[in-house]
C-alpha cells in the first residue's frame, strides 16, 4: 500500500522522524489506547466535521478496528460517507494520530460501530513538538485568567497549539513564577467557541518584536485538556491556517 500523505489535521514540517510503519508496533500502540479507553477524535470533510468516538477492538489477524459509533447519528452517516478519516488521540501525553481510508457500519457487542482497516502507518508526536501557530495580529485571541487576589486579567495569546499557548502583554498585571497553576482560564476562539482549561506556568523570557520593543512572554502547559476541547483547538489551527494560505494564495 502506498504511504499516505502527511497528516493535515497537524501542521507539522517534517513527520518522517516520528511516523511508525512496524505493524506490531502499530498494533501495540492501538491495543494500549484501547486498553485505557482513551477518547478518539475522527476528522473527516476535509477537517471540517468531527466526532469523539473510542477505539473498541484491535483485531491484529483480520487487520480491522472496531470503533464506537459518535452521539450523533447525522454526522456518524456523514463519516460513513467520507472516503477518508484522520482520528487524533493521546496515549501517556503524547500524540498519537494515523488515517484511514473510510469506514463502514457494523454491528458490535449488539450495538452499531464503525470498523476500519489498519493503518499502514501511525504517527506518535511528543507534546512539545507540537506545532505553535501564531495567533493573529490585527484581531488578537485573549486568555481569560483569575489572578491569586482575586481578581481577573486578560491576557494576549502569541501562539496556540494542542500542547498549550503562549502569553503577552501582560507586563503589570501579574507576575509569574514557573510551576504557578491557574484554574478554569479562558479561551474564546472566533468561530468555533470557548475552551476552559487549566495552565501552568513552563517558562518566562523576554521577546524581541519587530519594531524593537521588548515584551515578556510566558509559555503556558494545558493540563489535562479534554478530546472536545483539543478538536476545537485542532479546528481553530486547521480554519486560521486554511486562512493565511488562501491569503497567501492571492
Amino acid at each position: 500500500m502506498a504511504s499516505q500523505p502527511p497528516l493535515e489535521t497537524e501542521a507539522v514540517t517534517d513527520n518522517s522522524n516520528y511516523m511508525i510503519h512496524s505493524r506490531m508496533e502499530i498494533l501495540y500502540i492501538l491495543r494500549a489506547i484501547q486498553h485505557k479507553n482513551e477518547f478518539v477524535t475522527a476528522y473527516f470533510n476535509q477537517g471540517n466535521d468531527f466526532i469523539l468516538t473510542s477505539l473498541l477492538d484491535v483485531d491484529g489477524d483480520t487487520g480491522s478496528l472496531i470503533f464506537d459509533f459518535g452521539a450523533n447519528e447525522a454526522l456518524n452517516q456523514r463519516a460513513l460517507a467520507s472516503g477518508k478519516i484522520i482520528l487524533a488521540t493521546n496515549l501517556n501525553h503524547v500524540k498519537v494520530q494515523f488515517v484511514v481510508d473510510g469506514m463502514e457500519q457494523v454491528e458490535y457487542l449488539g450495538r452499531p460501530a464503525f470498523k476500519s482497516d489498519l493503518p499502514s502507518e501511525l504517527l506518535k508526536l511528543q507534546r512539545r513538538e507540537y506545532y505553535r501557530l501564531a495567533a493573529p495580529m490585527a484581531n488578537p485571541i485573549k486568555c481569560s485568567m483569575a489572578k491569586p487576589d482575586g481578581g481577573k486579567m486578560e491576557a494576549t495569546i502569541a501562539d496556540i497549539s494542542l500542547g498549550g499557548i503562549a502569553i503577552a502583554n501582560y507586563q503589570g498585571l501579574i507576575s509569574f513564577e514557573i510551576g504557578d497553576k491557574f484554574p478554569a482560564c479562558r479561551i474564546v476562539l472566533p468561530g468555533i467557541g470557548t475552551v476552559t482549561t487549566d495552565i501552568e506556568i513552563r517558562n518566562e523570557h523576554k521577546v524581541t518584536m519587530k519594531n524593537g520593543a521588548k515584551v515578556q512572554r510566558a509559555g503556558c502547559l494545558f493540563i489535562d485538556l479534554p478530546a472536545s476541547q483539543q478538536a476545537m483547538i485542532q479546528r481553530y489551527i486547521i480554519k486560521l491556517d486554511r486562512e493565511r494560505r488562501a491569503i497567501l494564495s492571492q
